[in-house]
């Protein structure tokens, strides 16, 4: 395509001086980057829909002094997204090789020259978690030592997160050493989309802000803009006590996103046998006759969330969806998803689609969270407020 349009405009003699040739030649190349971009965006990701989108995607231009000093760069973990994110920006990712060593060692080397920029790194610390992880350990490592103005670094997913507290003599406490671990190398800001505990912000010092964002304004767009169904009597659940405040948070949004309707809040109390093993559960809340939405931040071999929509057909609920954050779908998750009792699935891009996926088909949907990424990158290298990104209105 650049060839073709190249020789027209030399057909008609339009290059006369150098200025406007080298003009030409950068605003060619950034139209067919652009449609490059275009081409990669994964077409089974839902977008936001026309509001947000209008929303969030900005139309920059190319002196907005966010390029002047930004770079994004992506690990392995989720090219897509980051892909998605930088098109949101209208800014080129920028040239980083990760390879391997032979006997398995990560091999990293940054192309871009990064003296003195402000650098992002997305990379979430999904499965496979120590992998992914060193990748961003020694990402940082390297712009550190070339000399980076800032180091932010974007984790969609944030692993070891569920060992926040010691809960078992003789036991680490994941979530803190992890967070130790990335202030040592020398990361100066975290951005993250739903922690799995609110306290993982405290484990950073005050040296490390973190910007813990909610992937609920995804799900409560998607909920309002899609006319497949149709809700009327509906019941907000938390599959566990430990998830109350998510499931309300989401009750109150749901609300405001549905004028005239009020949800109900229902709670399911389930006692463990060990990690991954269920003992029993218990339903607090009325159920009966309405459509369930199960809320939680972590979809993982669904053990959980298979039961709790038993248990909720059981107690008379009409339909029974689920919303949660990040899809790790490990083990026998695919068994535990096509019960059913479940009539949807919705997800986020936080962590890559598997392959498995496609048997279960629109029973599960997913969610981009790239615009919401992209423009709490953007407030925050621009210094304005990121809280203030929930207050949107639709």
């Amino acid at each position: 395509m650049f060839t073709k349009l190249f020789s027209t405009f030399r057909h008609f003699n339009i290059f006369r001086n150098n200025a406007k040739q080298l003009m030409l030649v950068g605003l060619l190349s950034t139209i067919c980057y652009r449609q490059k971009l275009n081409l990669q965006v994964n077409p089974n990701i839902k977008q936001y829909g026309d509001k947000l989108n209008r929303a969030f995607k900005r139309a920059l231009q190319p002196e907005d002094d966010f390029y002047k000093n930004t770079i994004i760069l992506s690990g392995n973990s989720n090219k897509e997204l980051a892909e998605e994110i930088a098109e949101y920006l209208n800014i080129k990712l920028g040239s980083v090789t990760i390879g391997r060593f032979a006997d398995g060692e990560c091999q990293i080397q940054v192309l871009d020259n990064i003296r003195g920029k402000d650098v992002f790194i997305i990379q979430s610390t999904s499965p496979p978690v120590n992998d992914n992880l060193m990748e961003l350990l020694l990402l940082v490592s390297a712009l550190r030592r070339a000399s980076a103005r800032k180091i932010i670094v974007v984790v969609p997913y944030y692993g070891y997160a569920r060992q926040d507290r010691k809960c078992a003599p003789r036991v680490p406490i994941s979530a803190a050493d992890v967070a130790r671990l990335l202030e040592t190398v020398g990361v100066d800001r975290l951005i993250s989309v739903d922690l799995h505990c609110g306290q993982i912000q405290g484990f950073f010092g005050p040296r490390v802000p973190v910007d813990n964002l909610e992937a609920n304004l995804v799900a409560q767009n998607y909920l309002s803009l899609q006319k497949k169904y149709e809700f009327k009597d509906v019941a907000i659940v938390s599959p566990d006590a430990g998830g109350v405040y998510r499931a309300k948070k989401f009750q109150e949004q749901f609300d405001l996103h549905h004028p005239g309707m009020q949800s109900h809040l229902a709670m399911i109390i389930k006692q463990r046998e060990g990690p991954g093993k269920i003992a029993s559960m218990n339903l607090v809340g009325q159920v009966k006759g309405r459509d369930c939405i199960i809320v939680d931040d972590i979809i993982d071999t669904a053990g959980t969330l298979s039961e709790a929509a038993r248990v909720l057909k059981e107690q008379g609920a009409n339909r029974v969806f689920a919303f949660a954050t990040h899809a790790l779908f490990s083990g026998k998750a695919f068994t535990h998803l096509s019960n059913p009792s479940l009539d949807q699935i919705i997800v986020t891009n936080t962590i890559p689609s598997k392959p498995q996926e496609e048997v279960l088909g629109d029973k599960i949907c997913r969610l981009s969270v790239a615009p919401l990424l992209a423009e709490a990158i953007y407030r925050v290298q621009k210094k304005e407020s990121v809280s203030t990104l929930f207050d949107i209105k639709h």
